[in-house]
């Protein structure tokens, strides 16, 4: 019975330590996501609300 249990510690043990390194690779990819995100924004902001505005201005309400 005590070697079943040090195995299945060792399985614990060996998981988790696989699956520790895959964190610092998600935190990467978000961050590089948001900084993508916040370029796109920069550039394309300025012409996104130039096209919110014209397309509001277009829209006639009733009279």
């Amino acid at each position: 019975m005590t070697r079943a249990l040090v195995s299945a510690r060792v399985r614990v043990t060996d998981r988790a330590e696989r699956e520790r390194g895959d964190v610092p690779g998600w935190v990467l990819i978000t961050l590089m996501t948001a900084g993508i995100v916040t370029a796109l924004w920069a550039i394309a902001g300025p012409a996104l609300e130039g096209m919110f505005s014209r397309a509001v201005e277009g829209v006639k309400g009733p009279k």
